[in-house]
């Protein structure tokens, strides 16, 4: 798979997840948290549903060979749905995602450092230092009022 497409599928990513928290934060305003929430999860889950239906059932044998924390995404992804959906209409769109993103950086950095959940080791140097100190500079000209 070449950089250049998968550098686009994380731009993707990316403008999916700012379209969700808005669309989150529409729910979230309109119905409550936890329904937004429960419309999010089970439109998402009745889609990957027929999905998997459609192949079969997939691989899901292998799960087997996966860590038992690893299961913990599903429950992980309801803190981030239902988080962004809470904040969003209350700090605004790119406040509350520019904090989500400042802490994704942040605890990629330990992740990485210490190799912990399975993740390669990359340790953290001086250029991550100089990069995480413009990301905080960046979050606190961001979010300031």
């Amino acid at each position: 798979m070449s950089i250049f497409f998968l550098i686009l599928l994380a731009l993707l990513g990316g403008v999916a997840i700012t379209l969700q928290a808005q669309f989150m934060g529409l729910m979230d305003v309109g119905i409550g948290t936890r329904e937004s929430v429960f419309i999010t999860y089970a439109s998402g889950g009745l889609f990957v549903t027929i999905v998997m239906l459609f192949l079969r059932g997939g691989n899901l044998r292998a799960a087997v060979s996966v860590p038992w924390f690893a299961f913990m995404a599903g429950l992980l992804g309801l803190v981030i749905v239902g988080t962004i959906g809470y904040t969003v209409p209350r700090l605004g769109l790119t406040t509350a995602l520019t904090l989500v993103v400042a802490a994704q950086f942040l605890s990629a950095v330990l992740i990485d450092h210490f190799g912990w959940f399975g993740a390669p080791v990359r340790t953290f140097d001086w250029s991550r230092l100089i990069g995480l100190g413009i990301l905080i500079l960046g979050v606190w000209l961001t979010t300031r009022r």
